[in-house]
Formats: C-alpha cells, structure tokens, sequence
C-alpha cells in the first residue's frame, strides 16, 4: 500500500466526519490513519516530509484544507473539525481533486484571495503545496549530488582518501589515523572506536571512474587487515560487482561497502565539501497558541 496523495484523504476525511459531530483535528487525523491506512508499514507511517513533519499526517492537512476551502467541511472552533452538508451529500461520491478544485466554496475562496482571477488556478495537481516543495528539493539534491560524485572521480587520490576519514569523522567515529602513501598493504586510514586504540576500524578508499571494485579488491583488503582488526570499511566512487559484494558478505570480517551514491549521501547528510546556499521558513498556525484563549 502507498502513501495516499494529499486528494486521496478526502474521502477517508469525510467518511470520518459522517457522523455529524465536531471532532479535534488531531483525533480525526488518528481516526483515518487506524480506519483507512492501517495497512501501511511502520517506516510509511513514520517517513517525513523535508520540513520534517509526518508525512500521511501532513497529506490529512492539505486535505482537510481543500476539503474546508471547498465547502465540505468547516472548522466551528479552534482545532476543530465538523462535516457540512454539502460534505454529508459528497460522503459516498468519488469525489475528486478536479471536483473540489471546480466546486463554487474553492472557487469563492481563491476569488477573496484573488479579486482579479474569477477562475479556479490554471494547474491543477496531483501534488499538495508540501509535496512541490519537496519535489523541488530532491531535485536539487540530486543535481548537487551528481555534481560531487563527478567531483570526487576527479579529485586527487590521496585527498580522496583524506576525504573519506573526515567523512568518517563527521559521522561520530574516534581519531583517525592516516596511513603511509607507499606500503600501506592496502589500508588508507585507521579509525580508533575507543581513545586508547584497542578497537579499531581499517579503511580503504578507491577513486575510480567506470571501473568497478572487483572480488581480488576485496579479498586483498582482508588479508591487510592481518588479524588486527575484524571491522572494515571499503569506499569507492564507482561500484561492487556481485563477486566482491559475496566476498565481503562471506567474510568472517565485518565489512561495510559504500558505493559512490551511497557516499554522496553520506557526504550530503553530514555537509561535508557541501555548503548551505539558503535556507527557506515554512510557516503553519500554531493551533496549540490558540486553545487557551
């Protein structure tokens, strides 16, 4: 089962309002996720937006904000939530976001909001104002971490290395260590989990372009890694073939494999050779403020 679309809740909105009562938004929005998404799985229900609200929560609110702007529903106190009659005659109707986005209360509204529009918004969407957002962002994201993945492939080899372990750093790892240029038997730096250096953690990170990490790679990195050690961590810019991937599943070592998208996320998430261009606040009513009143 999928997350529903932001106008796949008005329905479920509607069917839980049936009854008439005023209920709160938040028992209404718990109501519709045990009633109708009770199916979606816990990493669906928790999975958020890049705002860092809920997202089926925030789907519920753009629904019930369509449904409110189109007549169907009203909100007769603070946080509160009550069908109308025209929401009551629409229960058992498939009713559509073209529906909603077409009825007079939606059209009246984006009038009063719009003096000089006497129609409905040119395009109309599957997507909420959220979803647009976010849409927008992952777009960005991909841009920019396509651009450090061409970066990284292109960059010194040695730096790279350096790259990896303050990458490593960032993330919550001890000290690292860099090993020699030459001779180092395979290992590009060593992480120390505890201060004195009794667990630690190999490195080895290959800058390639095309070529892909191959079983050989992986199986001479476990043998640098000389009984010291049973934690590995192998980095490249480009890709594992399936004999490496068995070889370092096989292995009586831990060994961890980060190909180049994953090491792009990994850089992402932790700013590192990333800078914050902007930063952009959205803002929502904070219906909490307010019920004191």
């Amino acid at each position: 089962m999928e997350i529903p679309k932001f106008h796949e809740t008005f329905i479920p909105i509607l069917k839980t309002l049936s009854d008439g009562n005023t209920m709160h938004h938040r028992e209404m929005s718990k109501k519709i996720i045990d009633s109708f998404y009770s199916n979606l799985t816990k990493e669906q229900l928790e999975k958020k937006t890049k705002s860092g609200d809920i997202l089926i929560l925030n789907r519920i609110a753009w629904g019930k904000s369509y449904l409110k702007k189109g007549g169907f529903i009203e909100f007769p106190k603070r946080g509160m939530v009550r069908i109308t009659e025209k929401g009551l005659k629409s229960v058992n109707r498939n009713l559509t976001l073209k529906d909603v986005e077409n009825s007079s209360g939606l059209l009246d509204f984006y009038t009063e909001e719009n003096p000089s529009k006497k129609t409905t918004p040119e395009k109309i969407t599957n997507a909420s104002p959220q979803d647009l957002i976010d849409e927008g962002f992952t777009q960005i994201d991909t841009e920019v971490k396509n651009e450090l993945l061409t970066k990284l492939k292109t960059i010194d080899p040695f730096y790279f290395e350096k790259v990896i372990l303050i990458l490593l750093k960032k993330m919550g790892y001890g000290d690292f260590i860099e090993t020699a240029k030459t001779g180092d038997g395979g290992i590009d730096g060593i992480i120390n989990e505890d201060k004195l250096g009794l667990d630690k953690i190999y490195i080895q990170a290959k800058r390639y372009g095309d070529n892909k990490v191959r079983e050989k790679d992986i199986r001479n990195f476990i043998g640098a890694m000389s009984g010291d050690t049973q934690k590995g961590v192998f980095v490249t810019t480009s890709n594992f073939d399936k004999g490496a991937i068995k070889k370092a599943s096989d292995a009586h070592h831990t060994i961890i494999l980060i190909d180049g998208n994953k090491l792009t996320d990994l850089m992402h998430e932790f700013n590192v050779g990333l800078q914050i261009k902007s930063v952009y606040e959205v803002k929502e009513l904070d219906i909490d403020f307010f019920e004191g009143e």
